[in-house]
């Protein structure tokens, strides 16, 4: 599947029943260098559009949302001592977290990738 984009500039893919999470180049690009990253709980419930996680960079802290709702079911630990990982490829190794997906149907409130790349030109 491709990807799907939130407006908080998340992005999510599925895989079978989870989805993979992290947060889009564009939102990369404009934190700067990422400097901490704080990941939720294995087993936490997220709702869609919840904060789950906190990512901090030289300019700014920003909470990053769950693009869908169900259970955290693995947190990406290389980010802990690594998390320049997310300026490096926050659209692959700089994943976030794994949710086990609740209701398949909140994907289409989000963005495909032609949707999201012109609303990140506005």
């Amino acid at each position: 599947m491709t990807k799907k984009y939130t407006k908080d500039h998340e992005w999510v893919r599925i895989e079978g029943d989870v989805a993979v999470v992290g947060i889009s180049n564009f939102a990369a690009e404009q934190l700067g260098d990422v400097v901490y990253v704080e990941l939720p709980a294995i087993g936490k419930a997220v709702k869609q559009g919840a904060d789950m996680a906190v990512v901090e960079s030289a300019k700014a802290a920003s909470d990053v949302y769950a693009p869908i709702s169900g259970e955290i079911v693995a947190v990406n630990d290389a980010l802990n001592g690594n998390p320049e990982k997310v300026n490096e490829g926050p659209e692959g190794d700089g994943w976030f977290v794994k949710i086990k997906v609740a209701n398949a149907s909140e994907l289409e409130a989000l963005m495909d990738e032609a949707a999201y790349a012109d609303f990140a030109k506005a």
